[in-house]
């Protein structure tokens, strides 16, 4: 096996929204992986603009803006544009991003970030920002259903924090057949990457909960279908739902996740 190609041979099945599939299929495609792409997410809009309209006409009583998902700086800018806000508003805010691809979406957009954890979670976002916003108005704009640790524990600490919904995610009905198909073949993936709760909370919504503990119970050690997590919190999830964590990343961002299903395939090779 070639060096540079340390993936071939492999079958991962990409879980990922459309918008967001590329990065994750590429580079496991240079690597050799061949790469199946079924969105367990689609990005659709919020059922209401009302809250974040009322929000972005608002900027200037705000101190903090907390940014969760590329999806979310899309949205925000997007509706911004359509609502003719001058991207000027946004210039007094403290800016804090989840984790680099976030950071990357906002500074395209011609933003500065101010805070960025060194782990792309939740709890991390909430230890770097909560002695610095106690008094201050947070805004954070995330997708419908998200977990609710930031806006919690950032009250907690002193902050008024606004939660404004930009997106919601839905599992697309046109991936179950898919899903069923592919996993039914005989070219079935070695992997199955998960990239966020959702991605998991979907596939047991997609299969059904039997089917998907079902679908990655292995017949032997180190054969069958694989679940690779880019992190804790998504491991959480896969485990609440009885469901295995093969393999997880040390980083929780892509990279990360590639690393982590090539030191995978290394170690059983």
């Amino acid at each position: 096996m070639a060096t540079d190609k340390p993936l071939a041979g492999c079958r991962v099945l990409v879980s990922r929204a459309k918008q967001q599939a590329g990065a994750l299929s590429s580079t496991l495609k240079h690597m050799g992986c061949e790469v199946i792409e079924i969105p367990f997410i689609e990005i659709r809009k919020p059922s209401s603009y009302k809250p974040l309209d009322t929000a972005l006409q608002n900027l200037a009583s705000y101190d903090w803006l907390i940014l969760t998902s590329v999806n979310g700086v899309e949205a925000m800018v997007a509706r911004m544009a359509k609502r003719k806000i001058d991207k000027a508003a946004l210039a007094h805010l403290k800016i804090a991003a989840i984790g680099p691809a976030t950071k990357a979406a906002i500074e395209k957009q011609g933003f500065t970030v101010t805070a960025t954890p060194k782990e792309y979670v939740a709890e991390s976002v909430v230890n770097m920002l909560q002695t610095r916003v106690i008094g201050k108005r947070v805004l954070l704009v995330r997708a419908k259903v998200a977990r609710d640790v930031i806006p919690r524990e950032l009250r907690k600490a002193g902050a008024t924090v606004d939660v404004v919904e930009a997106y919601e995610t839905v599992a697309p009905k046109a991936s179950e057949r898919r899903l069923r198909a592919v996993l039914k073949s005989k070219r079935k993936p070695h992997a199955i990457t998960f990239t966020s709760s959702s991605t998991v909370k979907n596939f047991v919504g997609l299969l059904g909960l039997r089917s998907a503990r079902a679908a990655l119970k292995k017949p032997a050690l180190n054969r069958g279908v694989h679940s690779a997590s880019i992190g804790p919190v998504t491991s959480a999830t896969l485990r609440e739902f009885g469901l295995p964590v093969d393999i997880e990343a040390k980083s929780f961002d892509i990279p990360g996740l590639v690393s982590a299903i090539v030191a995978h395939k290394q170690e059983i090779s």
